[in-house]
């Protein structure tokens, strides 16, 4: 038997995973990834020489420096929605803006794959709330109100009507 044990690693991964999903939990991640990941073909086709078979195909534009500017602000948008939460909504709209922009200067916006991934992170930074955390079960049940004891409220026209009924008529 080694030192090392399965089950020791399978605890540590366990821990690691749920660290992951904690962290995630409390901040716009798939807004960041989205945005994240939507800047990097806005950034890199402008520059991307491609080979299709024996023909190359070479995408540098006028506009390169003006893609890669777009690219690296919606890869920075990406991570300030991970680590600063409470720009998100600014985060948010510069990412759809900076999305809209890249379609005429970054050959339409990474081939609106760019673009796609830049407005959905950024829609979905101006949509994210943060939740509120879960309290006991037991703590909730004491905060219902006890159906026996609602108060009575009479009126008039109850008190004075049929012995405390309403009446139609």
């Amino acid at each position: 038997m080694s030192a090392e044990s399965p089950e020791q690693n399978e605890h540590f991964i366990r821990v690691l995973r749920q660290r992951f999903r904690d962290w995630r939990g409390t901040r716009p991640f798939w807004a960041g990834l989205f945005t994240l990941l939507g800047g990097i073909p806005i950034a890199y086709f402008p520059y991307a020489t491609l080979q299709l078979g024996q023909m190359t195909l070479s995408m540098a534009t006028t506009a390169g420096a003006g893609s890669l500017i777009i690219g690296v602000l919606l890869v920075t948008l990406g991570l300030t929605m991970w680590f600063q939460q409470a720009v998100r909504i600014f985060a948010g709209v510069a990412a759809i803006l900076l999305a809209l922009v890249s379609i005429p200067v970054a050959n339409l916006g990474g081939f609106v794959i760019g673009f796609l991934m830049a407005l959905v992170g950024g829609a979905l930074s101006i949509s994210w709330a943060p939740g509120q955390p879960e309290s006991d079960p037991e703590s909730r049940a004491d905060d219902l109100p006890d159906p026996v004891a609602t108060p009575m409220y009479d009126t008039e026209t109850t008190v004075d009507a049929n012995g405390g009924r309403n009446s139609a008529g």
